[in-house]
């Protein structure tokens, strides 16, 4: 499949459907993003931190759009309207996020565009499936979807992520999609119908904490970055250069080894913590036991020294520090946007050889 000959028309906004459009482009497919002449295009164009320019693009609608077209148009203008269809008519997808009904409204369901264009891949995005006339934005799904009750700290209130985790799972589940009847259509030459919702996406991302819902009957609690079967991981500490960082031990041995590593080896086999079971149970015991000593330590010693031993461990970075990693600073994409030099990280984190 030689994805530099497909051609992808973005009929979406916000987040989810923009960042399956930088996908394709990424790959080196054609991308033509059609935004809404009587708005003044994707409302994200106007997301702004306090202190970005206001004569510009701003970084949110920077971060999902990179390498595309961008034709502003009006549905219900006649000539425009065709304009669309005549676009749609050679392309290979089309992706879209219509609020309920409005994709039939304007003649832009795929009923309608199959007639004109057979082989057309159809990517559908929609926010509750549940409840179709809903609208669905990011928290809203957190909440709804079991998010917020388990995240955050056991006396804070029910939090969401710092990201917008909602949109970027149906994001990949569009792409999944999408390359599936890739592969059906060269077998078959026929177009499909891909379709995904945002409620649809978080629920199936849930994980081992709906499994531990349905067959356990637990209801998962806030923990802050604990982990409710494993122990100490996801508990953290500092150093001794007041720097943070953070276990995820999930092994007696991997255990054993780091209190040998912070000069505590007798821990290892105290009845309270000689067995993964035993420090769950008394991870709260356990994280009093680890702080003394792992504070006679500086970060970048045991980071080192971790590395080295196997030990799973990482330091808590900011975003200033995450972009100092040579691997991440090879995943910035940059462009030129009406005069901004505008930075994103690339959608692809995968290679084929």
């Amino acid at each position: 499949m030689n994805f530099k000959e497909l051609k992808v028309i973005e009929l979406a906004s916000v987040l989810a459907g923009p960042s399956v459009g930088m996908f394709f482009a990424e790959l080196g497919a054609e991308v033509i993003k059609i935004e809404n002449k009587k708005t003044n295009g994707d409302v994200t164009r106007t997301w702004k931190l306090p202190d970005e320019p206001a004569d510009n693009v701003s970084a949110y609608f920077s971060s999902i759009n990179w390498g595309k077209e961008y034709v502003f148009l009006d549905y219900s203008d006649e000539k425009d309207y065709q304009q669309l269809i005549e676009l749609i008519r050679g392309a290979d997808i089309v992706l879209c996020n219509f609020k309920q009904g409005a994709n039939v409204k304007f003649g832009l369901d795929y009923d309608s565009l199959k007639k004109i264009n057979p082989a057309l891949i159809y990517a559908q995005l929609s926010g509750f499936k549940s409840t179709p006339k809903r609208v669905a934005f990011d928290v809203v799904l957190q909440a709804e979807c079991g998010y917020m009750y388990m995240n955050g700290q056991p006396d804070s209130p029910p939090t969401k992520m710092p990201l917008a985790l909602m949109d970027i799972l149906a994001a990949h589940q569009l792409k999944e999609g999408i390359l599936v009847a890739l592969l059906k259509r060269q077998a078959t030459g026929e177009g499909a119908l891909v379709r995904t919702s945002l409620e649809e996406s978080a629920v199936s991302s849930l994980a081992n904490q709906a499994t531990n819902w349905l067959m356990n009957g637990v209801i998962p609690q806030r923990m802050g970055s604990l982990h409710p079967n494993i122990a100490p991981y996801g508990d953290i500490f500092m150093t001794k250069d007041d720097k943070e960082l953070v276990l995820a031990i999930g092994s007696d041995t991997q255990f054993a080894k780091f209190c040998s590593l912070i000069r505590v080896t007798e821990l290892a086999t105290r009845e309270e913590f000689s067995t993964n079971k035993a420090r769950v149970k008394n991870r709260t015991l356990l994280q009093r036991e680890l702080s003394l000593p792992i504070r006679n330590f500086e970060l970048s010693y045991l980071v080192e020294r971790c590395i080295d031993l196997g030990i799973p461990m990482g330091a808590i970075k900011n975003m200033k520090e995450v972009f100092e990693n040579p691997v991440a600073q090879s995943m910035i994409l940059e462009e030129d946007m009406n005069g901004r030099n505008t930075k994103r990280v690339q959608t692809i984190a995968f290679t084929i050889d």
